[in-house]
């Protein structure tokens, strides 16, 4: 079985595949003060709930954006499963060719997202991931990954105009019944839910504007499920975008047991 983790800045996403097959997937709180046992003992209880051991892993494949919990994981893999190890990173194959300015500071997710993206569906493409960040990356005809924009994702947009407002209450972001609100609760509600769609919009109608109008257009992330399918310009939703696209890497690397591409 092959194991894959996407460590973002709130949550780890993490996949375990089979024959090639996504068997089982679960989402955990990233923390940066865990330890490497702690993670350990998480995974070791989520694989048991599943009816799976540690020892039936045969590769582990991990993307992270955070260095720290980077460090805890690669530990606990160490400690806790006899595996061979693949980070996402500069150097390894990825089957995609980069052109942006500067390759090596392109997030690892971003990468890992058009390599399934380009694997899975004709490009041109569009990616959006609803994370802690919103990032949308672009993919040329010719398979190219060309860069993207990142915004603040919803969740940390709402933070940031609760935790700067005194008087604005916090409330739990949900669609509205309509646009214009009626009460402060409303109102918030209508501006960050239709507001953050009109940002996602926007730029995907720019991007298909220098990409061209028949780009596909894919929603993944964490908050994808929450808000994606209000937007009808995406016409995919792959919740599990990323854990494919690491599985998809390992691949290519030599680590799943396929046969390469």
């Amino acid at each position: 079985m092959i194991l894959t983790l996407d460590v973002g800045n709130s949550n780890i996403f993490i996949g375990l595949y089979n024959d090639g097959q996504l068997v089982n997937n679960w989402r955990i709180a990233t923390d940066k003060n865990k330890t490497s046992d702690e993670y350990g003992v998480i995974l070791m209880n989520l694989f048991a709930a599943a009816g799976y051991g540690l020892a039936d892993v045969e590769s582990i494949i991990i993307s992270s954006v955070v260095p720290s919990v980077m460090r805890s994981l690669k530990e606990m893999t160490g400690n806790y499963f006899e595996a061979d190890l693949l980070t996402v990173g500069p150097g390894i194959k990825t089957g995609i060719n980069i052109r942006t300015d500067n390759p090596k500071e392109v997030g690892s997710d971003r990468i890992v997202n058009a390599v399934a993206a380009k694997a899975k569906y004709p490009p041109p493409l569009i990616i959006v991931d609803f994370g802690t960040a919103t990032t949308i990356c672009a993919v040329s005809a010719e398979g190219s990954y060309l860069g993207g924009a990142i915004a603040p994702g919803i969740e940390i947009s709402t933070e940031a105009l609760f935790n700067k407002a005194d008087k604005l209450p916090k409330i739990e972001v949900n669609k509205p019944l309509k646009a214009i609100g009626k009460n402060t609760e409303d109102s918030l509600k209508s501006g960050i839910y239709f507001g953050f769609i009109g940002q996602v919009e926007g730029l995907i109608a720019r991007f298909k504007e220098e990409l061209g109008e028949n780009t596909m257009v894919i929603g993944t992330g964490g908050f994808v499920k929450e808000i994606g399918y209000e937007i009808e310009e995406i016409d995919v939703i792959d919740e599990y975008l990323t854990l494919d696209g690491l599985y998809h890497i390992g691949k290519i690397n030599g680590y799943t047991g396929d046969d390469n591409d």
